[in-house]
């Protein structure tokens, strides 16, 4: 088969690869739609260390099963695989699993492939009305269910008289917004910094806002950081209310930002949230299937061999769309 590979600090091939092995309990899957994710872009750049090269990238995967007792049918990948024997698979946090795996870091190959071996259970199906390209992006918009439904839940008040706002006008960011509308958060604004990426925030529904520009401060009884830098931390403990809620989604950066005297003295609530569940893949598919998160029609579609210049157009800022979707 084809892969891309990550072959060293920002080097990609479009080169042979070996073809995955398929065990029991498990399909093989023609991949047909594969996004790029903020973490396959870290990997890339060098910034990752558990996604050391040579490793073919790439979790946000749909497409054909093909062979075996699910051939022919249209499923989008849960990417997270985890134990399910452990106290936190036990109880549905199973993307705490000590002993998680997920594509795309070792021993696990990714998905910017043509082929991809993944557990059954791992896999949804996908109605025949739900474009593949629209599937693959289950998994970053399951991404900012989890945040969503884990802010709502910590919130002292009723969701439906929140204002959010969201740190992030890229797939993690825009996802969440589409989730919070969904579960009945009317007032979101999403604050991004890129002007190129505007547009397709705005064609959503959404205000759209510079946070270098606009007064965000004491505005917001939810926020969510779908970015992680210091420079977002701060202004997410800057945007909160007294009483509020800071979902932390974005993996940017590692220290500084959080003002821990003003979440003390003013009882904000930070929560750390990682991917999402099981359930939370499902409870996501669900929606995206519905119609509920939206047109979806934000992402740019562009052929895996063309895999290496589209990181490198990412990575220049030159890339309107906020999620670029390869094409095996």
């Amino acid at each position: 088969m084809k892969a891309l590979v990550y072959t060293g600090v920002k080097t990609l091939s479009y080169q042979a690869a070996e073809p995955p092995t398929v065990t029991g309990g498990s399909s093989l899957i023609e991949v047909e739609a594969v996004g790029i994710c903020g973490s396959d872009m870290h990997a890339w750049a060098g910034h990752d260390e558990r996604r050391p090269a040579p490793l073919i990238l790439g979790h946000e995967a749909a497409g054909t099963v093909r062979g075996g007792p699910r051939d022919g049918q249209r499923v989008t990948v849960n990417p997270l695989v985890s134990c399910g024997d452990c106290e936190w698979c036990d109880r549905g946090q199973d993307n705490l699993c000590p002993d998680r795996q997920i594509i795309s870091m070792p021993p696990r190959a990714g998905a910017f492939a043509e082929q991809l071996a993944m557990p059954d259970q791992n896999l949804v199906v996908v109605p025949g009305h739900v474009p593949i390209e629209k599937a693959a992006l289950a998994e970053p918009l399951a991404c900012g269910w989890h945040a969503v439904d884990r802010a709502i839940g910590s919130l002292q008040q009723e969701a439906v008289r929140a204002r959010a706002l969201v740190l992030g006008g890229g797939a993690i960011g825009l996802g969440a917004a589409l989730c919070l509308r969904a579960r009945g958060v009317a007032s979101v604004t999403v604050a991004e910094t890129n002007p190129l990426r505007h547009p397709a925030v705005s064609a959503e529904g959404f205000d759209v806002v510079d946070p270098r520009e606009a007064d965000l401060d004491n505005a917001f009884q939810i926020v969510i950081d779908g970015v992680g830098y210091a420079a977002t931390r701060e202004t997410a403990c800057r945007a909160v209310r007294p009483g509020g809620v800071i979902a932390h989604i974005g993996l940017g950066q590692a220290a500084d930002g959080l003002d821990v005297r003003r979440m003390t003295l003013q009882e904000i609530t930070f929560i750390g949230t990682y991917t999402y569940s099981a359930q939370d893949f499902v409870n996501t598919c669900t929606a995206l299937f519905a119609g509920e998160l939206g047109s979806l029609e934000w992402p740019e579609q562009r052929p895996l061999a063309d895999g290496a210049q589209a990181f490198a157009d990412i990575a220049s800022g030159v890339v309107a769309a906020p999620k670029i979707v390869l094409r095996p």
